[in-house]
């Protein structure tokens, strides 16, 4: 049986997903990491666009 999530939650679990790569050292582009998660936790693209806001406000 499948679990439907909630959306944020899916976006939480892409964030958890970006940062374990990066602290794995596989942090390579971050913008292909960000498209790696939408398709791996098929988000939407208002949610890819807030990843992008939320590592580009983290960065500065």
């Amino acid at each position: 049986m499948t679990t439907i999530m909630p959306q944020n939650e899916l976006t939480r679990k892409a964030i958890a997903w970006i940062c374990e790569k990066q602290q794995d050292g596989q942090d390579g582009e971050l913008n292909a990491l960000i498209q790696e998660a939408a398709a791996r936790f098929n988000l939407s693209p208002k949610d890819v666009e807030f990843l992008q806001r939320f590592y580009k406000d983290k960065q500065d």
